[in-house]
């Protein structure tokens, strides 16, 4: 079966530039274990339209997803300090709740049309729960900040989100107008 596999540029997501044709990815939104965590990232270029910003959770710098309905799927990327201990917090606490919603969105170049297109990414906020490796869970924050980019200052978070038992959608592109949509979850 394919794999989704992308190494991101957490610069480009963070310091857009028309000129360097890297992909990119956000989370849009996550709330795990029914606490929000902040969209605070604020002046994170649009790729499609580097006029305008997105608010995003975390910048990545790495996706994977092996295509199954069933398949989990690893994000890793760069979050606040507020949102770091948010999750610090989480990681350290019993969590009761391992439940996720969260939406993102991978861009990538396309050399033809010259331009950023969607080539991941889910119609509505996706339902989860965080992927279990016998009693430890997939969710990771570094106690350093990253020095890739400084400012603003943010750090390393790593999650594995497997889905919950209902069918849920998303798209997948290797192009523009090119495009397949993907099951993710089944019915329980």
């Amino acid at each position: 079966m394919p794999k989704f596999s992308r190494s991101l540029d957490v610069y480009q997501g963070f310091n857009f530039k028309k000129d360097k044709q890297s992909n990119v990815g956000v989370i849009l939104t996550m709330k795990i274990a029914g606490k929000e965590i902040k969209a605070d990232l604020e002046t994170i270029k649009n790729p499609e339209k580097p006029t305008e910003d997105l608010k995003a959770v975390a910048v990545l710098n790495h996706y994977l997803w092996d295509t199954g309905a069933t398949d989990s799927m690893y994000f890793s990327g760069q979050i606040s300090t507020a949102n770091r201990q948010l999750l610090a917090m989480l990681v350290l606490s019993d969590m009761t709740s391992i439940e996720v919603e969260f939406n993102y969105t991978i861009y990538q170049y396309d050399p033809l049309e010259k331009k950023y297109f969607k080539s991941n990414f889910p119609s509505k906020a996706l339902m989860g729960l965080v992927e279990k490796s016998g009693d430890e869970l997939k969710l990771m924050v570094a106690d350093d900040p990253d020095d890739e980019v400084a400012s603003p200052q943010n750090f390393t978070f790593q999650i594995g989100i497997k889905p919950q038992p209902q069918e849920q959608q998303l798209t997948l592109a290797s192009a523009p107008q090119m495009k397949v949509e993907k099951k993710w979850g089944f019915k329980g």
